[in-house]
């Protein structure tokens, strides 16, 4: 048994209580946040909650719950995320491809095009101009078309598909296969952790975007989960959110659950988005590894 050297031992140990270090930093305000939605209202007020929940009870919930807007904007937010995610990946895929080519005359110039979008943007006014302009003002494909492209995500997966080996597309080749069917029945099988990564970051930036619903969303009904947490926590619309709530005063409701809302309304939003994760954490090192390294 070969054994390790101190300084070997001494750099592991130190990773070791690096790492939980961070994943206590990175947790606890996870933590805090679901503690204090549990609580009462007057120990979050008075900064008593610290890990865990303090005069439990799911008041905050039952109330973020009942309020229909709460259901409509989650409706909006899965509907830009389902969409928003398959055009993204769509496009991205016949980008990368091509891209990834040897024999495709002219790719590096395509490529250094591609890659200035990174550095240099039009701004917000003239996107905006754009976006009205095309009619795409006040629907959801001003939401998703706008960024249907992250150059980052292509030059990956473009990377990604440049480490599958020759010799099977020039198999295919030689079977008759045309370029749609080596993409569709070669690369991407190939490609899984690739694509189920990049999905995810899409997926992730869909969920959480709320900047681009207030600039190009004028019909409230219209709105994503993001931007009506927004509302609720930066704009104090918390009496709204309390007067759906049948046999209950706006007054006695605010009382009660006031401060403790704003942090369900917090767990109700990222819940469903983190129970994902699990699913496809396995394609995470493999995707973005592979696909920044290999070229």
């Amino acid at each position: 048994m070969i054994q390790k050297a101190v300084s070997r031992r001494v750099f592991e140990i130190f990773n070791v209580i690096f790492m939980i270090c961070l994943s206590v930093v990175m947790l606890y305000p996870f933590i805090f946040v679901l503690s204090a939605s549990l609580s009462g209202n007057a120990y979050v007020a008075a900064g008593q909650v610290t890990l865990l929940p303090k005069g439990f009870n799911t008041r905050a919930y039952e109330a973020v719950l009942g309020y229909k807007v709460v259901w409509r904007a989650y409706g909006n937010t899965i509907l830009y995320t389902v969409v928003g995610t398959s055009v993204n990946l769509i496009i991205t895929m016949l980008g990368a491809y091509p891209l990834s080519r040897p024999d495709f005359y002219g790719k590096n110039v395509f490529t250094f095009f591609i890659a200035v979008t990174m550095i240099f943007s039009g701004g917000l006014i003239p996107n905006f101009l754009v976006v009205r302009s095309l009619g795409l003002y006040n629907s959801m494909w001003a939401l998703i078309l706008p960024g249907a492209l992250s150059t980052m995500n292509m030059i990956i997966m473009r990377t990604f598909f440049q480490g599958i080996p020759d010799a099977l597309e020039e198999a295919a080749t030689i079977d008759g296969c045309s370029d749609i069917q080596i993409l569709v029945k070669i690369i991407l099988p190939l490609s899984i952790p690739s694509i189920m990564t990049i999905g995810m970051f899409y997926a992730v930036s869909h969920w959480n975007s709320w900047f681009s619903a207030m600039i190009y969303l004028r019909d409230s009904e219209k709105y994503p989960l993001q931007l009506v947490l927004r509302q609720i926590v930066l704009q104090n619309q918390v009496n709204d959110l309390l007067s759906s709530q049948q046999g209950t005063t706006i007054e006695e409701s605010t009382n009660l659950i006031a401060e403790t809302i704003k942090y369900a309304v917090i767990m109700v939003a990222v819940i469903p988005i983190l129970c994902v994760y699990p699913f496809i954490q396995k394609y995470f090192v493999k995707g973005t590894m592979v696909g920044s390294i290999k070229g």
